[in-house]
């Protein structure tokens, strides 16, 4: 494919923007330290996905391996290897000035053998009264197998010997017990200075208590951690239920291949070839050298040791929402759309509290895809049904690293008496919406939302998306479809077909979107002005990129924000200077979807659920709402161009996936996020 970058290598691309605020002095340092876990974690999904796609890809032979097909997946492997090496490097190096950093506010590690004498007693009695119950020493030399490696685990592989013979030692595993203990451990600290010891250490410093039965008195522990193959394969035996495949699948996902092996550099030489024999690496695979701390992803959760308290701002409630009883009251008057974090999730919540004690409600039908892990949006749905309702939750099972949380929701709300949809073969639902109907008398009112994001309070404080609450009745006919194509999806996909106001995936959005953007190009060759702005996570989809190429070709100014990956080469000549693209990486997340058609000066304005890829717009159950309030069109409008206008956080999305950032020399600096929140901040009506 011609003009293409592949998606994984703009992903990489992607994950070097998050270690550019890890990088960047003006971030408060314990941000700084949350983007190191962020890059970690990302890079740690990459492997068990991506990577582990394209080595089936290269076993398949070039078959088909799911809906993605890249030309050349080997090439694409190696590339990755070298950028991934490269980034490795760069992550220690900045983690290594961060270390000097945290001296100068007087927080400092400490390993296992810079221990003060109070200290050492502190770890000892630590290990005994948190730790020893935790761990199995396993003694992996009499194992005729490998033991299970748990994919998200650290482990420190143990070299013990005695000093008077070093032929005469063993090998042992010790997984580090982070989840249950907790990785950082604040030490007894003179006046003024805080020490943290990671777990691990806590360990080493007790490895001759530990091993003390086999009398070895030297001993050496290096971590090391192995990441696998994270495909779900769903079988299709039709005697199966979709609950066993999924459990079936999730049980698969625990033995998956190990596809990337990251260890301590200093480990010692033997023990790191005898696990990548027992492991069936080889050096051909992503055997990655790395520092003496793994697992960074804790990092994301570090200790609030810091003197300095976070300058983090604080959501606010809608305007329109602050002096009401009700949320219900105002969105059965007018739509309003939530900018999230800016704006307070307490008011979807309050919404679902309402409904869930309005004796006139009788229904709520709600599509859930990631939940928080204490959620109140359950909470209030498990109320709702002890009020008499009928509540209706599509929970979908496979969204990925949340499968097995979606399966304990499923039971705590079935318990209750929620009707639980678990999804559609071969299609995730990916829409957020919601559906709640009341009598009023002789009436039916129906109403509730259309979002970008999911049902989550806690993302909801660092995801930006936006939320339409609603109860516009063209809106709302078409969720009914929606759901009606979800309740029964063995007959029922004419009612995707027959959404009239929504764009939906799988049936309409693909083809509706190519419609907008050729009644662009007809405008443009028709002298008039044309241009599409667009807010994506991702744009991979080569019919679109092809689309929007031909767009700017003749004539059609086009505007691109996308956070992770874009696959298009905008510098080509023949695109006529006429498209830029952005990537904006700051303090929130950057989620929403938002496209803007020009549309001959009647302006069509969309918040949508899917991204351009095509797992999006032909695999998945997707929604994008037009907005037709003019407040809510110009209110987003703006909130675009302040992205676009951004030259402290924006980078340029060039062809050589540089990351350079927007110049801002000579013009007034312009940070999106900030400006966004003070743009709807004073929105809020002033007293006095």
């Amino acid at each position: 494919m011609k003009n293409i970058t592949p998606r994984d290598i703009s992903w990489l691309s992607f994950n070097a923007r998050v270690l550019q605020e890890a990088n960047d002095a003006s971030v408060p340092l314990r941000e700084r330290i949350r983007f190191l876990g962020i890059f970690s974690n990302n890079q740690d999904e990459f492997f068990r996905v991506r990577v582990a796609t394209l080595k089936r890809m290269i076993q398949l032979g070039g078959k088909r391996a799911n809906m993605h097909l890249e030309e050349k997946p080997q090439q694409i492997l190696d590339e990755i290897q070298t950028i991934v090496l490269e980034q490795q490097s760069e992550f220690n190096r900045i983690w290594d000035g961060i270390l000097q950093e945290l001296k100068k506010e007087k927080i400092f590690f400490v390993d296992d053998t810079h221990l003060t004498k109070d200290q050492k007693i502190f770890v000892k009695k630590f290990f005994e009264e948190q730790v020893r119950s935790n761990i199995i020493p396993l003694m992996i030399e009499s194992l005729p197998q490998l033991p299970y490696l748990r994919e998200k685990s650290i482990y420190l592989g143990v070299v013990m010997h005695k000093k008077d013979s070093a032929y005469d030692h063993k090998y042992s595993l010790i997984e580090v017990p982070s989840k249950s203990v907790g990785r950082f451990v604040l030490l007894p600290s003179p006046g003024g200075e805080q020490r943290i010891i990671l777990l691990e250490d806590v360990i080493r410093f007790n490895l001759p208590y530990i091993f003390s039965y086999f009398g070895y008195d030297h001993f050496s522990a290096h971590v090391f951690k192995v990441t696998k193959d994270a495909e779900v394969d769903i079988d299709n035996d039709v005697t199966t239920t979709f609950i066993q495949k999924i459990l079936h699948g999730l049980k698969n996902r625990r033995k998956g291949k190990p596809v990337r092996f990251v260890y301590d550099k200093e480990m010692d030489a033997g023990l790191l070839e005898y696990l990548m024999k027992r492991l069936n690496l080889s050096r051909k695979d992503n055997i990655i050298p790395g520092g003496r701390i793994h697992n960074f992803r804790h990092f994301m959760d570090f200790p609030d040791v810091f003197k300095s308290k976070s300058t983090r701002r604080q959501p606010f409630a809608h305007p329109a929402l602050l002096h009401s009883l009700r949320v219900t009251d105002v969105i059965t008057e007018r739509d309003i759309m939530l900018h999230f974090p800016y704006h307070s999730f307490d008011s979807v919540i309050d919404l679902l509290r309402e409904a869930a004690i309005d004796p006139e409600v009788t229904t709520i039908k709600i599509t859930a895809y990631r939940l928080a892990s204490n959620s109140k949006v359950v909470n209030a749905l498990i109320n709702a049904v002890r009020n008499g309702k009928e509540v209706i939750v599509m929970l979908e099972l496979r969204a990925r690293f949340d499968e097995e949380a979606n399966l304990e929701w499923k039971e705590v709300l079935e318990e209750e008496g929620v009707k639980v949809l678990i999804g559609i073969p071969n299609i995730k639902i990916h829409a957020k919406l919601c559906l709640i109907k009341k009598r009023s008398g002789k009436k039916i009112i129906q109403y509730g939302f259309v979002s970008t994001g999911n049902l989550n309070e806690k993302t909801a404080k660092v995801y930006g998306d936006h939320c339409l609450l609603t109860s516009n009745r063209n809106i709302m006919a078409d969720i009914n479809r929606i759901f009606r194509f979800i309740e029964n999806s063995k007959t029922g996909i004419n009612h995707l077909k027959a959404c009239k106001t929504l764009m939906v995936c799988p049936t309409s959005m693909r083809k509706q979107l190519l419609q907008l953007i050729n009644a662009e190009i007809k405008n443009a060759r028709a002298k008039k002005t044309a241009a599409i702005t667009a807010k994506l996570n991702s744009l991979s989809d080569v019919s679109l990129i092809n689309k929007l190429y031909e767009a700017a070709t003749a004539g059609v100014t086009i505007n691109l924000v996308v956070r992770g990956i874009y696959c298009a080469q905008a510098e080509q000549k023949k695109l006529k200077n006429r498209m830029h693209a952005v990537s904006i990486v700051d303090e929130y997340l950057e989620h929403a979807r938002v496209l803007i058609f020009h549309n001959n000066g009647n302006e069509k304005v969309y918040i949508s659920s899917a991204d351009w890829m095509i797992r999006n717009l032909d695999h998945r159950v997707e929604a994008a709402a037009l907005i037709t309030d003019e407040d809510i069109k110009q209110e987003l409008k703006d909130i675009i161009h302040i992205q676009l206008r951004d030259n402290v956080k924006a980078r340029i999305l060039d062809n050589e996936l540089s990351n350079n950032y927007v110049p801002s020399t000579g013009k007034k600096k312009v940070r999106s996020q900030i400006e966004t929140y003070n743009y709807l901040y004073n929105k809020i009506p002033k007293q006095g």
